[in-house]
């Protein structure tokens, strides 16, 4: 039975790492002592030391520890025997290089087929697709393929943000970019606004959190989903 929590970031405007999430955080991990951390899309690039620390102070608020994958010889045992784990957001990319590189991602997804818990943020979301291809992450490193873990039936645009009215920017937005990307790909989008995450319970899906989100489907017009309902494809 699938248990996932599917953030759209870490950290929402004015509020430490992690923070908004802390009260679900703990009733979510309430059975672990002990978050596997997996802090490979490391943003800005930063060393995994650092990284883990970073979150590993966020979980020690509600009396959790973490431990970062790299600090075990085998990868694949650690995610084996993880009481809860939690994969950051940085670049999806190299996120996804990393974890085809340890070979570990069908250990993942076959882990949290299985029950554990997992909470991804941002790049760590944007895993739980069927693919990567809606990351707004820049192609730094080619990983061997964009497929990911398909624990839920469409992708994650995290970050999503909808056009200012008024604003002089001339670039696509994100809308634009998505649909883009439906010319040639059938999978759904759902645009996953910061401050909002995806409860998953086995095949359940409700969108949690304060604001919409905006789902699209090839050849179908966008349409907003109300916190609370069930993300339905």
């Amino acid at each position: 039975m699938k248990n996932l929590l599917i953030a759209s970031t870490s950290t929402v405007h004015g509020s430490g790492y992690l923070a908004y999430l802390l009260p679900t955080l703990k009733d979510f991990f309430s059975q672990a002592e002990t978050i596997l951390f997996i802090p490979y899309a490391r943003p800005g690039g930063i060393p995994y030391d650092y990284y883990t620390e970073i979150a590993a102070n966020a979980f020690a608020k509600i009396d959790k520890k973490v431990i970062g994958i790299h600090q075990f010889e085998n990868p694949k045992e650690a995610i084996e025997s993880a009481e809860g784990i939690f994969t950051g957001g940085g670049n999806t990319f190299e996120l996804v290089n990393q974890l085809y590189k340890n070979d570990v991602l069908l250990t993942l997804k076959q882990t949290l087929e299985h029950g554990t818990p997992y909470l991804g943020t941002s790049a760590g979301s944007n895993i739980c697709g069927v693919t990567m291809m809606n990351t707004n992450d820049m192609p730094i490193v080619y990983p061997p393929s964009f497929n990911t873990m398909a624990l839920i039936p469409f992708n994650i645009n995290a970050h999503y943000l909808d056009p200012i009215e008024g604003s002089t920017h001339m670039g696509e937005t994100r809308e634009t970019r998505i649909k883009e990307y439906h010319v040639f790909n059938k999978t759904a989008v759902l645009g996953l606004r910061e401050g909002s995450w995806l409860e998953v319970k086995n095949e359940k899906i409700t969108l949690r959190g304060n604001l919409t989100a905006r789902l699209f489907q090839q050849n179908q017009n966008p349409i907003e989903l109300e916190s609370g309902v069930e993300v339905v494809i």
